[in-house]
């Protein structure tokens, strides 16, 4: 196939929309409850190179005395460009729109109401702060209970406190630290207060000084304010993709007064309050070790100030049973009566939906009782629940990411779920999850006993009638998953005639803390045997797949992986592709923004104060893919980002030297303006036509 033809068919796969966020309105009415469902979507428009983001509304009609069923739900309304919103919040009682937008160079604050536009404000010009933020880590937007001030997050003004120009001339160059990979331009994050009222914006004191505050939200009464501190103290560690960066749980009254409400030396996230106001849920972890990890579930009594374990990390889960917390909380995650909290996690292969009773502290699956044909979905992904009505996105690797609702069942009973959009289509591969257990030489000694899993996803009905190629995905991290859900690039691949594995090897999430521990000094080795041993059970399993084209491609430390296995059995694949890949980590440990990831994979302790010895530089490159380098056979292409901040593009240049001076076949693209996971749409589209083009010449 040309370029062209590529092109298409991933103009195709990668244009379909995922919802991201929801919110629902209840309306009560003398017979009926009217629900009002708002999601936003993203989609890709390669045509200008730029992410879409639209909203969509549904209504659901729901019976008085049976308010759980859904009588009706009306058609769609039309989709409503979002574009320039970076935040959103609806006010708690008469549904007011907060919006953060961004219009040019300004950053306005927006009050909506149904007679349009209430309030504008120009954060911009009012100069008090600098950017507002609006990432995962430390982005809010929270209205009061009053409904009569804001608060968010901002960068700190850098105006000179000195005053004139010499002032600043004097710290024009001073370095200022930052909060790493996709948080360049994060620095000194503050918690800013707005009266709508007066209008009068202010940055709240009393935040402790060796803290960088976010995830900030009202507390009852608005008096006071929740947010988590990170301990930014002796230096900024990248925050991205890690959570157990050492942080803690605050409230900070409107006088200035803080009080620590978390224990000492913990990581904490996703602080999220009750309806009735008693209770705070917050995600624990630990600090250091595993960049992420399983993480608790804890409840704060408001009141008695007690905190407690809702869920505790779970070390081993056992066949069938939840397997722990991985991921944050929505914003919304209550139940009505503010007893049973609703959340999405990795387990095994898939994600899943969960519900925990804060009585029993039982964990149930909300999808143990779903149909076959809704189990198919592959996996779920909570975005909110209010008014106990949960708002999902489901997808599955043949089905691009559809809407779901359904009311939270009482105690057993199982979830009537209504789809509210269907996906566009569905494709024509099958796909299968595969359990597997390491042999007795490949069992990790302090963790035995564990297994891993993978996905394999074909063509339903090849494209000629010889075997097929085989394409092994591998995740990066390590510490992540990949689910059985749509990627648009194994769909991609398969639309083109291939097969595609993807492996979560031992210390992936979804399979308990042991599993996660257990890479901790094998990396190089564990994930590598555990990649190739899913590969031969893979072709074991299927007979269609053809053992003498096989390639493999990732990112980050899938790239990592992708380049040790060519180098460790280079008979075994004919070609590589590999995004942002560590090459040496021992070079890589000085330029990296998670220097404590890169001592903890080789199983070293790291501290702030910790000086490489030549034992330490020694293991780490004895763990990396460039020892292997001179027995490369597979045609590997690199791609790279001129701005990764967490692996150095030097690190694929380094192989790409030893490549070229023994004329091996290599080839590699920069790309100067993107970072570490090469996110710019362009870049992708050009990723992936490259590394088709790649497959095709050497498979």
């Amino acid at each position: 196939m040309e370029s062209g033809q590529i092109a298409v068919v991933y103009a195709e796969v990668s244009s379909f929309p995922t919802p991201v966020s929801a919110h629902v309105k209840v309306e009560e009415l003398p017979e009926f409850r009217v629900y009002s469902v708002t999601a936003e979507w993203s989609q890709s428009d390669l045509v200008r190179g730029s992410g879409l983001h639209y909203s969509q509304q549904w209504t659901l009609i729901a019976d008085n005395n049976n308010h759980k069923t859904v009588r009706s739900v009306l058609p769609a309304g039309p989709c409503t460009s979002i574009s320039g919103e970076l935040l959103r919040a609806f006010s708690p009682i008469q549904g007011l729109k907060a919006v953060i937008r961004e219009a040019g160079n300004q950053q306005l604050l927006e009050i909506w109401d149904c007679h349009g536009l209430r309030k504008c404000l120009n954060l911009t010009a009012l100069n008090i702060h600098g950017r507002v933020y609006d990432d995962a880590q430390f982005g809010s937007l929270s209205w009061s209970d009053c409904e009569s001030r804001l608060l968010y997050v901002a960068e700190k003004s850098r105006n000179s406190s000195s005053g004139g120009e010499s002032g600043c001339r004097k710290d024009r160059n001073v370095y200022c630290e930052d909060w790493g990979e996709a948080l360049t331009s994060k620095s000194v994050p503050v918690v800013c207060v707005v009266d709508l009222h007066s209008g009068a914006v202010g940055v709240l004191q009393g935040v402790p000084a060796e803290v960088s505050p976010g995830q900030a939200l009202w507390a009852p009464g608005g008096q006071s304010v929740f947010f988590v501190g990170w301990y930014h103290e002796p230096f900024r560690l990248g925050l991205k993709f890690c959570s157990n960066r050492r942080s803690s749980l605050f409230e900070v009254d409107m006088k200035g007064r803080c009080e620590r409400l978390s224990g000492e030396n913990l990581s904490v996230s996703c602080p999220r309050l009750s309806p009735d106001g008693s209770t705070l849920v917050f995600l624990q972890g630990r600090v250091f070790g595993p960049h992420h990890q399983c993480l608790s579930l804890q409840q704060l009594d408001l009141k008695s100030r007690k905190t407690s374990a809702l869920i505790d990390v779970v070390d081993r889960p056992q066949a069938g049973e939840f397997a722990g917390v991985y991921e944050a909380l929505p914003s919304c995650c209550w139940s009505a009566d503010s007893q049973r909290v609703v959340f999405s996690s990795a387990c095994r292969n898939w994600k899943d939906l969960f519900i925990v009773d804060r009585r029993s502290k039982k964990v149930s699956s909300l999808s143990d009782n779903l149909s076959a044909a809704s189990r198919d979905c592959g996996s779920w992904k909570l975005l909110t629940v209010q008014r106990d009505l949960m708002v999902v996105c489901c997808s599955s690797p043949n089905t691009p990411p559809t809407l779901r609702v359904g009311f939270l069942p009482e105690k057993s009973e199982a979830v009537t779920w209504q789809t509210l959009q269907q996906p566009a289509m569905t494709f024509d591969f099958s796909w299968t999850s595969l359990d597997i257990k390491p042999p007795p030489e490949e069992d990790n000694t302090h963790y035995p006993g564990l297994d891993f899993g993978s996905v394999l996803v074909k063509p339903s009905r090849p494209l000629c009638d010889s075997r097929i190629p085989l394409v092994v995905f591998i995740h990066g991290g390590p510490h992540s998953q990949f689910p059985a859900e749509w990627n648009s690039t194994t769909a991609g691949l398969v639309k083109l005639g291939c097969a595609v594995l993807v492996v979560n090897y031992r210390g992936s999430t979804g399979f308990g803390q042991d599993s996660i521990q257990s890479l901790i000094g094998n990396v190089g080795s564990q994930d590598v045997k555990d990649v190739q041993r899913a590969v031969l059970t893979a072709l074991r399993s299927d007979e269609t797949l053809d053992s003498e084209r096989i390639a493999v491609i990732g990112g980050s430390h899938g790239g990592f992986l992708c380049c040790h296995l060519v180098g460790q059995y280079p008979d075994f694949y004919r070609a590589c592709a590999a995004r942002n890949p560590v090459i040496n980590a021992a070079t890589l440990l000085g330029t990296s923004d998670i220097v404590d990831w890169r001592y903890t994979s080789a199983g070293f302790q790291f501290s702030y104060d910790s000086v490489p010895t030549a034992e330490v530089l020694t293991a780490l490159l004895e763990k990396s893919p460039i020892t292997h380098a001179v027995q490369i056979k597979a045609a590997v292409l690199l791609m790279l980002g001129g701005k990764d901040r967490r692996v150095s593009p030097h690190q694929g240049l380094e192989l790409y030297k030893v490549l070229k001076s023994r004329a091996s076949p290599v080839r590699l693209l920069w790309f100067p303006e993107d970072g570490h996971s090469l996110s710019r749409l362009d870049t992708q589209a050009d990723c992936f036509i490259n590394t088709a083009l790649w497959l095709q010449q050497h498979l």
